[in-house]
């Protein structure tokens, strides 16, 4: 595999063994959400890397995207459950920042939120973070 699929299978396994909530990887929403909430790894963008040369190495900072639901209980908050997970999700991430050293640093952004209204399903809050992996590699496609 790639370095950047083994840092984005990394990512994924961490918040796979680190959360209560369901996790997939670039899935499409669903029209429910569990209670404990579902966690979307979406393999985002490399980006154009910086080159040095002899020998030749790619230096990227891989803008990975992560979304994380919960469903907006009855009486319309949620907001703790959503603060929570979002909690969860950073502790995971940052027990390791090298993913064993896969990468050279990982940093997660501040949390985009918003809540989501699904035609025939609950409505469900929703948050949106960009986690930037900086990684070397020495060819882009199979390093």
């Amino acid at each position: 595999m790639s370095r950047r699929e083994d840092i984005l299978s990394a990512i994924f396994d961490v918040l796979r063994t680190g959360l209560a909530a369901a996790v997939r990887r670039n899935e499409v929403l669903p029209e429910k959400v569990p209670a404990a909430g579902l966690v979307i790894l979406r393999d985002g963008d490399p980006g154009a890397p910086d080159v040095t040369l002899n020998p030749r190495t790619e230096f990227y900072s891989h803008r990975v995207e992560i979304e994380a639901y919960v469903p907006r209980d009855a009486q319309g908050g949620g907001e703790a459950a959503l603060d929570a997970l979002l909690g969860l999700i950073g502790a995971a991430l940052m027990a390791d920042p090298s993913l064993g050293g896969l990468a050279e640093n990982m940093v997660p952004s501040a949390p985009e939120t918003g809540a989501l209204a699904i035609e025939g399903a609950a409505p469900v809050l929703n948050a949106r973070l960009v986690v930037t992996v900086d990684y070397l590699v020495s060819d882009p496609l199979a390093g």
